[in-house]
């Protein structure tokens, strides 16, 4: 009961885990164009970066998870058991979306700052005496 119980989580944690990681990636690409002035190869790399760590916090964080000292003794217990865990790993999922989220307003937000324009040169040159 225990392995199919690991199986279980395994695959409604990994799942889930590169369901969230795609759409992050796929929609972060907007606001990472945005914030680097559509400069396509930073945009890609830094979205690229951020998906790979945001797979080895979450990866990490389900293997860590899954070991358990209660052993389930029968199909009701494994259930309780293993949807406390995937609650957990959701729960951390979340967490994770809102501060991918969160940095990518920053950036966003840090890159639509005013700037001021560079003061207005002069077209006429003046004789240094």
């Amino acid at each position: 009961m225990i392995v199919q119980s690991y199986l279980v989580y395994l695959a409604i944690t990994l799942t889930v885990t590169v369901w969230v990681a795609r759409t992050l990636h796929r929609n972060g690409r907007v606001f990472l164009l945005d914030a680097f002035h559509g400069n396509d190869a930073l945009a890609d790399s830094v979205n690229h970066l951020l998906v790979v760590g945001f797979y080895l916090v979450n990866f990490g964080y389900v293997s860590l998870v899954l070991r358990t000292d209660q052993k389930p003794v029968d199909l009701v217990s494994a259930i309780e058991i293993f949807s406390h865990k995937i609650g957990i790993v959701l729960l951390v999922l979340g967490v994770m979306h809102f501060i991918n989220l969160k940095i990518f307003s920053a950036m966003r937000h840090r890159a639509q700052r005013i700037i001021p324009p560079p003061p207005v040169q002069s077209n006429e040159r003046t004789a240094v005496a």
